[in-house]
């Protein structure tokens, strides 16, 4: 499948909250965690056996324990000294955390992926065992399944012959669970390849539940290449494999989205992340006085109704004289659309006050940090204060304009509204290459009308801005 068509799916998808991940071992492997093989590797050594040459691994695994009198102690020993390291969530983890998924599903044992969604502040529910199935933790916001056990109860570990046939008696709620949500959401496979043993297992059940009737889901592939091979003949039996294998993928109405090398799918995840942060849009900036801009309250106030009725979703800090009127004009159109208010449309962060022995400007700087990364375009409107009955400058509106730059979020400053956003708009205007690289014309003229036009004009132009930004990927 086209790199783009998949994004653009995703975020579709991850818009209409319908998108869930199956991680394998290829996503905890550039943690440092091993792969299937190297975890085995000393009791195929023991048995005398080529790691190498065995594509079967829960066939060696069961090989061992029957060595051992059925004894797989130290087979649950090597899971837990393997996996109870501690390891730092990769980019994946961390891109995969921040977006809008609530369903995980692994064959891992490592904690990796509730770690990174832990990170991002967000109240996990793991289940790796079927009595916690039944069990709801409070207010959680993501679930993430480890179906074939976790390192803390090595024990109990999915790992060899008999566990994998005895899977559908003695963890049929997980079968049923995944069932649920294979038909309810579409998945991305992610650390998957053609010889991981437990895709086989993962396949057979989609396809039990599906049958004819299955939904689209994607999983990424990478390519076979020459470079990898000693000789000719082993590159052509692989890469003819593979493509059998892309094929057999879609009886399973699997796509794949191959790539040239792992780290491709770091790009790709995130572009996924930018194109869905831009759909959220962060307003900044307060007035204490208008300086002769034409309605200025109807003007924000038909701004934030403008991108709420073009599904964008705003982000406010509620500053003075601008805040509470993005926040009208937004919940306006949302009761008008929706007839109810959608708390996913609009985040209002207001800000809290200090009395005269605190000092806010730290967790002030952090709130402002918490809002921005959330959002792929920031919107900077007038920036001035009262200070000792004397209108200045907003040095916190300058403020989110710094954290803004330094998260790469699209700068958007509406230099006719004056002040800081003035400021704001030269800056970005004599460095525009910088925080527009290789922009088209129209981006450039849309631009250059930020800081000339007023009323229902501007806000066309913010919004062809906006438009211009987003084509650009």
């Amino acid at each position: 499948m086209n790199k783009d068509t998949f994004i653009k799916k995703i975020v579709k998808e991850l818009e209409e909250n319908n998108v869930a991940i199956f991680a394998g071992a290829g996503l905890s492997i550039p943690a440092g965690h091993v792969d299937w093989k190297k975890l085995l590797k000393p009791f195929a050594e023991e048995l005398e056996i080529d790691i190498d040459k065995e594509t079967d691994l829960v066939s060696l695994a069961q090989y061992y324990c029957n060595n051992q009198g059925s004894n797989r102690h130290d087979i649950s020993q090597a899971i837990m000294n393997e996996f109870d390291q501690i390891k730092q969530p990769t980019e994946n983890h961390q891109i995969l955390a921040k977006l809008p998924i609530s369903t995980f599903w692994t064959t891992n044992y490592d904690s990796l992926i509730e770690d990174s969604l832990k990170i991002e502040g967000k109240i996990v529910d793991v289940k790796y065992t079927i009595e916690q199935l039944a069990l709801t933790k409070p207010k959680r916001n993501t679930i993430v399944y480890k179906m074939h056990g976790d390192k803390s109860h090595a024990h109990k570990a999915i790992i060899i012959k008999d566990d994998y046939e005895k899977y559908h008696i003695n963890c049929a709620p997980f079968i049923t669970a995944l069932s649920g949500d294979l038909i309810s959401k579409t998945f991305i496979f992610i650390g998957f390849s053609f010889t991981d043993p437990n895709l086989d297992y993962i396949l057979s059940r989609i396809r039990a539940t599906y049958n004819e009737n299955q939904r689209t889901h994607y999983s990424f592939i990478k390519k076979v290449h020459k470079k990898d091979f000693s000789d000719q003949e082993d590159y052509d039996y692989f890469q003819k494999k593979q493509v059998l294998f892309i094929n057999d993928l879609k009886r399973y109405n699997i796509q794949t989205v191959e790539v040239n090398e792992y780290n491709e799918i770091t790009s790709i995840l995130k572009s996924i992340e930018k194109c869905f942060s831009n759909k959220n849009i962060f307003i900044s900036g307060s007035a204490a006085d208008y300086d002769g801009f034409e309605n200025p309250l109807s003007f924000i106030s038909n701004l934030s109704k403008s991108l709420i009725k073009k599904k964008f979703n705003i982000v406010t800090g509620f500053g003075l004289g601008v805040g509470s009127q993005v926040i009208c004009g937004a919940l306006e159109e949302i009761y008008i659309e929706q007839r109810n208010i959608d708390n996913d449309r609009i985040l209002m962060r207001p800000f809290p006050q200090p009395n005269e022995n605190e000092d806010f400007k730290e967790l002030w700087h952090k709130y402002r940090i918490d809002m921005i990364s959330r959002v792929g375009i920031a919107i900077f409107l007038f920036g001035n204060k009262l200070k000792e009955d004397e209108i200045v400058d907003a040095d916190g509106v300058y403020s989110e304009f710094g954290i803004a730059k330094q998260l790469k979020v699209n700068i958007i400053p509406v230099g006719s509204t004056g002040w800081i956003s003035s400021k704001i708009w030269n800056e970005v205007n004599n460095n525009f290459d910088d925080f527009y690289p290789k922009a088209s014309q129209t981006l450039k003229g849309l631009f250059a009308k930020l800081n000339t036009e007023q009323g229902d004009s501007l806000i066309e132009t913010i919004i062809e801005f906006i438009s211009e930004i987003n084509k650009r990927g």
